[in-house]
């Protein structure tokens, strides 16, 4: 359990707190509302802990990966997914396929955290993963680009995967194991 000092506190009281109405309304969209209070502290304790491991620097958005990563986890354990009643007004909201300003921030996070972990990289595991994922280059063109042999692109490639995968299990973000 992560320690609870006045700076802890502080630090949760103004970044974290403000936004547990709207963590509430995003996890009752995800997981069933007899679950949310247990996702919510979950979710607190999972922000708590890569705090104390480190500077978290959007602890908005995280918050949210976390809280939809402990419901998929809820979900993998009992193996089932939640299962709720469609009301009217949530088909109205399914029927907008405009993201709501949690989701927004969410894959923002995501998109940051993204960024981290590829800066993270070795100098040329992050150029020619930056070129392979990002602008979509062959292997033939990275190695040509770079004037390296091609097979020392594809390891590169599978090594730049590994880190990210690796940075994100240390965040939480992916669970240990876990391939995508």
């Amino acid at each position: 359990m992560p320690p609870y000092d006045s700076e802890t506190t502080a630090w949760f009281t103004k970044e974290v707190q403000p936004h547990e109405s709207v963590l509430r309304s995003y996890l009752i969209g995800i997981a069933r509302p007899c679950d949310v209070d247990d996702l919510v502290q979950e979710s607190y304790m999972r922000l708590l802990r890569l705090r104390q491991q480190g500077q978290v620097r959007s602890p908005r958005g995280l918050l949210f990966t976390m809280a939809r990563n402990a419901a998929h986890d809820l979900f993998r354990r009992r193996g089932t997914a939640a299962l709720s009643l469609v009301t009217e007004r949530e088909l109205e909201n399914v029927l907008d396929d405009k993201p709501d300003s949690a989701e927004v921030v969410s894959r923002w996070q995501e998109i940051e955290m993204l960024a981290d972990a590829i800066e993270a990289l070795p100098e040329r595991c992050r150029a020619v993963f930056i070129l392979r994922q990002i602008e979509n280059l062959s292997q033939r063109e990275i190695a040509q680009r770079l004037g390296i042999a091609e097979h020392t692109v594809e390891s590169q490639l599978t090594k730049g995967l590994r880190r990210c995968e690796a940075f994100f299990a240390a965040r939480g973000i992916l669970p240990q194991g876990e391939k995508r």
